[in-house]
């Protein structure tokens, strides 16, 4: 019989599966195992049911204009518990010094003054709102949630490639992945001691929670969107529903002497920590674009009025810019005293004395990125590029240094992806998410494994044609199943949490929020 990897070869990379050729590492060995005895077109029958379920159930995600099944690859991406350990430490590390730094530039500005930072990162900054300053968030919390990209070099070592504070998305494809692959290898979880991922919507929901404003007893939660048009719609329908909360867009929701009400059938009713998924740029015409019509206007002088919390914070922007990710090593070591648990990818930065001469110098050999980037957007990776290509980046780098960084490549690390009818290695990437309550930044067992689906490929985004994988965390024991919240009348928590109830534990305002959808 075939066997779906007898023709795969290592790339020139680190291969998550095997240590080298036909040598499995130990964590994989009963995933090897259960896949080797499935024909390859049994394989990819089980992946075009997966697919059909996907769309089925509105998994999906647009790709050059065109509605897509969420593509998930039936080979999980497998990290131990030592692995595990040095993750979560490292992304929590991360999380905290950029809330530290948030908390500087949007108040004394230590880090200017005693120059860990220059103050034209600060002041050039088309994130940077003057607006936000002096807004006290409730615990200090401004990255609620987070999403800090990892990846592993050719030495096996993982770094971070970027810091996501904003509006961080991809945490329900972490969920549905894994509900779709327990249907589809339910043996394997019973062997293997997964670390299940379901808690998430209650530990945002907890962290939502304590973000309400003081002296609010029980606090009502909104996940603010775009509109079914935005990409991540999905997404946010998905938390909404898993935190019994109401799914609001902009006109759902009324200003008024500094405080935000939400339109119902029953009236209006009070909102006091809003989970917005939409840029700063269109939350409230009043203060940024006025031609936003998805926004709430009056929103953020409520905001500033203490009597809403959004979260994240407006202005967080300033604080996952690429050009201040390569000061972030430095950050940590200045405001926490530690050294960083996960480095960087060496970086430049073309707009310090003599950098930029450098970078032009070798443009051909360093991944090119402009800083304000997102998806993977505006990416050049030198040694693929063609001449034009090059020619053009150089003139833009050299037009404006402080809107590029530039990086040492990476070979990704690897993992066996299922393309056609074989096992090809495919370069990935990793998505932890953080969730930071006031007293402690929480990450999400595993995160969201990204794959560059075409050979030699080194752009894992889903809006780059990228797809996905489940990521499997390992318990040294029996996995402890996840704890579900609920909460008292003063945000106490308890033991179990009605996930069908609205904010109110009413039955009624959830279905008052179906009629407004």
């Amino acid at each position: 019989m075939a066997d779906i990897f007898d023709a795969y070869a290592l790339a020139d990379a680190w291969d998550e599966m095997f240590e080298r050729p036909g040598e499995v590492r130990t964590a994989y060995e009963p995933v090897l195992a259960a896949l080797q005895p499935i024909e390859p077109g049994e394989l990819r029958f089980r992946a075009d049911q997966m697919a059909r379920a996907f769309t089925d159930r509105g998994v999906t995600y647009a790709f050059a204009g065109e509605e897509r099944p969420w593509p998930l690859d039936l080979v999980p991406r497998i990290l131990d518990a030592l692995e595990w350990d040095l993750i979560q430490r490292g992304v929590s590390q991360r999380v905290r010094a950029l809330e530290a730094y948030l908390s500087d530039a949007y108040g004394p500005c230590r880090a200017f003054e005693d120059g860990v930072v220059p103050w034209r990162l600060l002041l050039n900054s088309p994130h940077f709102h003057r607006a936000a300053h002096g807004i006290e968030p409730p615990g200090g919390v401004r990255i609620h949630v987070a999403g800090i990209d990892l990846v592993r070099d050719e030495a096996g070592d993982f770094r971070v490639l970027e810091d996501n504070v904003r509006v961080p998305s991809g945490v329900s494809y972490v969920i549905e992945n894994r509900r779709a692959m327990t249907r589809i290898f339910p043996s394997l979880f019973a062997e293997q001691h997964v670390v299940p991922v379901d808690g998430y919507a209650q530990r945002l929901l907890a962290a939502l929670r304590a973000a309400a404003p003081g002296g609010v007893g029980d606090p009502r939660v909104v996940v603010l969107t775009p509109g079914p048009s935005n990409a991540a719609y999905f997404e946010h329908a998905l938390l909404a529903r898993l935190m019994g909360v109401q799914l609001v867009e902009g006109h759902d929701l009324v200003c008024r002497n500094n405080r935000v009400w939400m339109r119902t059938t029953r009236g209006e009713m009070p909102v006091h920590v809003v989970y917005r998924r939409l840029d700063d740029d269109f939350l409230d015409p009043l203060h940024f674009r006025p031609d936003s019509v998805i926004g709430c206007p009056g929103i953020l002088s409520a905001a500033q009025a203490g009597t809403v919390t959004l979260a994240n914070a407006v202005g967080n922007g300033i604080a996952d810019d690429k050009l201040l990710y390569t000061y972030v090593p430095d950050l940590i070591r200045y405001y926490l005293g530690e050294e960083p648990v996960l480095p960087n990818v060496e970086s430049y930065r073309p707009d310090e004395p003599g950098q930029l001469d450098a970078v032009l110098d070798q443009i051909d050999q360093l991944v090119i990125k402009p800083v304000d980037g997102a998806g993977g957007q505006g990416i050049v990776i030198g040694p693929k590029a063609d001449r034009d290509t090059l020619e053009r980046t150089r003139e833009a780098v050299a037009a404006d240094p402080r809107g590029w960084i530039a990086q040492r490549p990476v070979a990704l690390s690897t993992s066996p992806t299922l393309a056609g009818d074989r096992m090809a290695p495919r370069h990935i990437d990793l998505r932890p998410f953080a969730v930071n309550d006031g007293t402690d930044v929480w990450v999400l067992p595993g995160g969201l494994t990204r794959v560059a689906l075409q050979e030699g490929n080194l752009i894992v985004n889903s809006s780059q044609g990228g797809g996905s994988k489940d990521t499997w965390v390992l318990a040294e024991g029996p996995a402890e199943l996840p704890q579900v919240l609920d909460f008292t009348d003063d945000g106490t928590a308890l033991d179990v949490v009605p996930r069908q109830l609205g904010p109110d534990g009413d039955r009624g305002v959830v279905q008052e929020g179906a009629q407004q959808q």
